[in-house]
């Protein structure tokens, strides 16, 4: 995925079902979608032609298995969350990580258990 390609909240719940399911074809991924609670069904073809959307963008591989074809994400979950918080920080808190971990811990509740968790991945930076 290139770096300008800006998946659609659609298009991520597509990405998010075949991370979850792996490779997968266009009725698997329907039948996903329509499983999902939050939204409007969706049709068969409206899926497919996200799909060939997506593809086209560089957001998904397509291999042909018989007649079906097979999508897979060009990226990792975590691929995607690195690029999606990378531009975060760059767009929204002008490059600062600092600004960003304190936006969120003021904002958002934290427990004890994460706020524990934090401090020990702060400390293990410091190691570094």
């Amino acid at each position: 995925m290139s770096k300008s390609t800006k998946p659609t909240q659609r298009e991520m719940a597509i990405l998010r079902i075949l991370w979850k399911l792996g490779p997968a074809s266009v009725r698997q991924v329907h039948e996903a979608l329509n499983r999902q609670k939050e939204g409007k069904k969706v049709g068969y073809t409206t899926a497919l032609k996200f799909m060939q959307v997506m593809h086209e963008k560089g957001l998904l591989n397509r291999e042909l298995d018989g007649v079906s074809h097979i999508y897979t994400p060009t990226i990792s979950e975590q691929e995607n969350a690195d690029q999606v918080l990378n531009n975060l920080v760059k767009t929204a808190f002008r490059g600062s990580s600092s600004k960003l971990v304190m936006q969120l811990l003021g904002k958002h509740r934290t427990s004890k258990d994460e706020l524990r968790e934090i401090r020990n991945f702060l400390d293990r930076l410091e190691e570094e």
